[in-house]
């Protein structure tokens, strides 16, 4: 039986922009946000997002990530009580929450960091960070220095290899489990984490919730040494995210074509049979809208997330077509506040969320955009079919980011004489296994059997 994150759709927040929370913890004082953030439930679960993806939420000094208290929901947000209703409204409406799990690194405010600089060599915690040096220092003065990532020192790195690390990480996932009913985490940095500890948290989060869903966070690397049997059942697939906007922008289907091939061929696709969580954005990246050169191509970027294999993601506001890019070090623009009911009166690419709705439903309704094999159908520069195949169901995609109509012929996987297109129900004939269609600019076409 599948689990329920094979044929999920998520909603990725980052609650800090969205709700508009201080950028720096002001006052010890619980802000009740999550009552606005419980507005969004029905506007997930309208657009037919089946998770979301919610974080960072662990109490932290700014941005999120700088834990002070993995036990606490940030007090910019909520508090505990509030968040627990917020996943039942979320579960009510068929909706499985994920939350961020920071936990290669800790911000300085963390109690064990705390009780290292005041204790010095004395201190319990010393052997809970990597690499600390009484003979060196960093630049906040602290006579000692110690491993941070990326040299971010207002985020010292914890020593996973440290056994009351490990456990009290894992205790930590047991509250988030038993206290908050979470069905997943996201690993922050899992590209930093220790492989042994990966599988040691896949063993332990299994024995605690049989479908609990471990998901990495993976910018560079082969995919597969945190993916599969006993280690993540997931991760982000950076090579598919840059492909989905570059090969718009530069008229070139052969590279997203290469890269999926690469992936997911049905014969020696290296990712084959694994589930990699795809995404057009997130809050570390540009906004979709802002990376495009031309913004008709919008459309054929969401239809692609949707039908290629992966797991697809909308982060907040993208549905709604928002630009926002980093500056310089800042990445507000690309969190920003949104209210609900300001965007649904005023976004500017009201169109969009019809379209994730249908090929949401179209995601649940045809197992083969979830489990199916790919294959390549026709490539060109500007035009590219392929079909997702899984028994005797097929689906068949078609694209042409062209300023020109595009006729296209290729072989068609779908059985029969007739097909329909799922996004305006238009239909065509096939004929001894091949489709002739012709394509409008900027046009998509996801073809089911009739």
């Amino acid at each position: 039986m599948s689990k329920w994150y094979e044929q999920a759709v998520f909603y990725h927040i980052y609650p800090l922009g969205l709700l508009g929370a201080p950028k720096c913890q002001e006052t010890e004082e619980t802000q009740h946000r999550f009552s606005e953030l419980e507005a969004w439930v029905p506007h997930m679960a309208g657009l037919g997002c089946t998770a979301v993806y919610i974080g960072p939420l662990f109490e932290s000094g700014s941005h999120g990530y700088d834990t002070r208290d993995y036990r606490r929901v940030d007090r910019r947000l909520g508090s505990n009580e509030d968040f627990i209703r917020f996943v039942g409204q979320c579960h009510a409406a068929g909706i499985r929450v994920v939350v961020d799990g920071v936990f290669n690194h800790t911000g300085r405010e963390f109690f064990a960091f705390q009780d290292l600089r005041e204790k010095r060599e004395a201190s319990p915690y010393r052997s809970w960070y990597r690499d600390v040096s009484f003979q060196g220092n960093t630049h906040y003065n602290d006579g000692f220095w110690y491993n941070a990532w990326h040299n971010c020192f207002e985020l010292p790195a914890l020593n996973q290899w440290n056994e009351e690390v490990k456990n009290y990480l894992f205790d930590v996932i047991r509250f988030w489990i038993h206290e908050f009913d979470i069905d997943g985490i996201r690993l922050d940095c899992a590209d930093c984490l220790d492989f042994q500890l990966l599988k040691d948290m896949r063993r332990m989060t299994e024995q605690e919730k049989a479908d609990f869903w471990l998901m990495g966070e993976v910018i560079h690397g082969d995919y597969a040494r945190w993916t599969g049997e006993g280690m993540l059942h997931s991760v982000t697939n950076y090579e598919l995210h840059k492909g989905l906007y570059s090969g718009h922008n530069d008229h070139n289907y052969f590279e997203i074509a290469h890269t999926i091939r690469r992936q997911f061929d049905e014969n020696g696709g290296i990712y084959k049979g694994r589930l990699l969580y795809s995404f057009v954005d997130n809050h570390d990246v540009d906004r979709l809208a802002s990376k495009l050169n031309d913004p008709g191509h919008l459309p054929l970027v969401w239809t692609l997330l949707f039908t290629l294999p992966g797991i697809p993601s909308i982060y907040y506001g993208s549905e709604w077509g928002i630009e926002g890019k980093k500056q310089g070090p800042d990445d507000g623009p690309m969190r920003p506040r949104i209210v609900l009911s300001d965007m649904e009166k005023a976004a500017p690419r009201p169109e969009i969320p019809a379209l994730i709705q249908k090929l949401a439903a179209l995601k649940k309704e045809r197992p083969a955009l979830s489990h199916g094999v790919y294959r390549e159908l026709l490539l060109r520069n500007r035009q590219y079919a392929f079909g997702r195949i899984l028994g005797d169901e097929a689906v068949v995609t078609a694209v042409n980011n062209d300023t020109q109509p595009a006729p296209l012929e290729f072989p068609c996987p779908i059985k029969g004489e007739r097909a329909v297109d799922a996004l305006t129900g238009r239909e065509i004939t096939l004929e001894n296994g091949m489709a002739k269609i012709t394509l409008a600019p900027d046009e998509a076409m996801v073809l089911i059997k009739k």
